[in-house]
Order: C-alpha cells, then structure tokens, then sequence
C-alpha cells in the first residue's frame, strides 16, 4: 500500500498563469478523472456560461444580454407560444374527431316512427288528423272504454277524476277542475285525450273513435249539443268556457300595490315573548293514566 501511495504522489510545479510563484499540486489520476466527468456532465452549462468546468480556476460568468433576459427571454416566449399553439391545434382536432366519431349505438329513427310521436296539435288546430266523430258515435265509445273510471255522466266513479260539471267553481273554496270548467283550449282536451286515454291502453283508438269520444265529452259539459259532428271543419267553432281565464303574466301591475321599494333585510320580526307557561295557565296533562284493556 506504501508503494501505491508513493507512486500516485507527484511532484509540485509552479503555475505560471496566475502570474504568482505560487505551488500547486497537479491532479491525482483520480481527480483527473472526475474533473472529466463533470465537464462532460456540464457541458451545456459551461458552454452556456462560458465556463471552462475542468479549470482549476474557472472564468467568472460574463454579464451580458443574454444573462439580462434578452434573447433568452425571447427564444423562451417563442418555445411557449408554440406549444400553446400546438396543445390548441390538439384540442380542436380532438374535438372535431369526437363530433364526427360515431358511437354505433342505436339507429336513425324511420319517418312512421317519428309520425308516432309527433302528434301534438296547436290551439289553432294545426296538427289534427284526418277523421270526424259524432256525440251520437262518441256515447257508445265513452261506454265502452271511459265511463268505468269517469262515470256514466262523467261525474266520476270512485276514485277518478270528474271531466265534467264544477263550471264556476274555480274562485270557491273547493275548485272542480273539469274540461267545461278548467280546460281554455279545445286543443288541449284532444292531446290529452289522444295521449294518455284510455287509461293503460293509450292510443289504441281510432281517429274517428278520438273525434267522437271528444265530441260526447263536450257535450257532457254542455259545450254543444247532441248533433254536433267533430272534425278539423267544426274544431274553430267550438268555444271553451274557461277560455278567458288564462291570461299573460300581469303581476308587474295587479301586485305592484304589495311591493315594498324598501324591503327589510335584517331583523324585521320583534323578538317573542312568553306569555304564558303550561304550568300556569294549567294546560299540562296529568301524568298518563293506564289505558283500560281492550275487549
């Protein structure tokens, strides 16, 4: 070990760049060699710099532009404005493959398939099928398949709403909401009744069925009279009584009265008070009797 140790010793020379009689050691073999790999490590940075890392005296970093944030800053800004274009370039490709994407779940709905659904029919009348219905043809169909639930006279049978009668009742007490008393649209009893009629058999009846059934159902309420034929010719003849009982909105000028420009927003009830206890105004129940057995 004493020879290993004698032979890595070298001789001391005199550095004559520092311009000082000054000794320096040279390098171990093994310093030598980790000096190489620093440098290789930081090159980038001593060429960046402009440091020489394997110097035992490195140069001090020079100031200059480029270390103020001149074009650096500028390369920098520039490399960041191109990838927020490339990641926005991305996200609108992506998005116009997903819109395109099909997802292969269902299938494009047949025209029958949407003239099934697309039977809703305006207050003018737009939309009403081909057909007609007399009171006569629509009493044997209410028999058949609505007086179960509604009633013979439309009066209601059990548990079931009434469809006819309560005219004049809506300001009472104890509104009836019937087709003569409720309903203000002729259109609206038709969708209905197409729609939801009879009750867990819905659109199962004809068009002339429908027409007729709604005819007898006016004239339960007294809307017609018993000669009445139902059609797209007679439906802007009929007029609803509760017609005039919708109107727009018109709180802004029928409510304006109860509108407070101030309103309260912090303690705006008095604090309560107690009156009176159960103890004292002797209202508290007497301590629970046993209950007799029951026969």
């Amino acid at each position: 070990m004493s020879k290993c140790r004698e032979a890595l010793d070298v001789p001391q020379v005199t550095d004559e760049r520092a311009g000082q009689a000054r000794a320096t050691r040279l390098p171990s073999p093994r310093e030598a060699a980790g000096r190489v790999g620093a440098r290789e490590a930081g090159a980038g940075v001593g060429g960046l710099f402009g440091a020489d890392n394997s110097s035992p005296h490195p140069r001090p970093l020079p100031t200059t532009r480029f270390n103020r944030g001149g074009r650096g800053a500028e390369r920098a800004r520039l490399a960041l404005s191109a990838l927020i274009a490339v990641f926005v370039a991305f996200v609108a490709l992506t998005a116009t493959h997903a819109a395109d994407r099909k997802l292969e779940i269902g299938r494009v709905a047949t025209p029958a398939e949407v003239a099934g659904w697309d039977i809703d029919v305006r207050p003018d009348g737009q939309g009403l099928p081909p057909g007609k219905g007399s009171v006569k043809d629509g009493e044997e169909v209410y028999m058949a398949k609505c007086a179960a639930c509604h009633g013979e006279f439309g009066e209601s049978a059990g548990r079931w709403p009434m469809i006819a009668g309560g005219r004049g009742t809506l300001t009472s007490h104890d509104p009836t909401k019937t087709v003569g008393s409720y309903f203000p649209y002729l259109s609206s009893v038709f969708d209905y009744i197409r729609h939801a009629m009879p009750f867990g058999d819905s659109q199962s009846m004809t068009n002339d069925e429908l027409y007729a059934v709604v005819a007898y159902t006016l004239f339960l309420n007294d809307i017609v009279d018993d000669n009445f034929v139902f059609s797209k010719d007679t439906f802007a003849s009929v007029k609803m009584p509760n017609a005039a009982g919708f109107f727009d909105d018109d709180r802004e000028t029928s409510e304006k009265s109860f509108w407070n420009a101030s309103p309260c927003m912090k303690d705006c009830k008095p604090p309560a008070t107690v009156t009176g206890r159960a103890r004292v105004i002797d209202v508290t129940p007497d301590e629970a009797k046993p209950k007799p057995p029951r026969e």
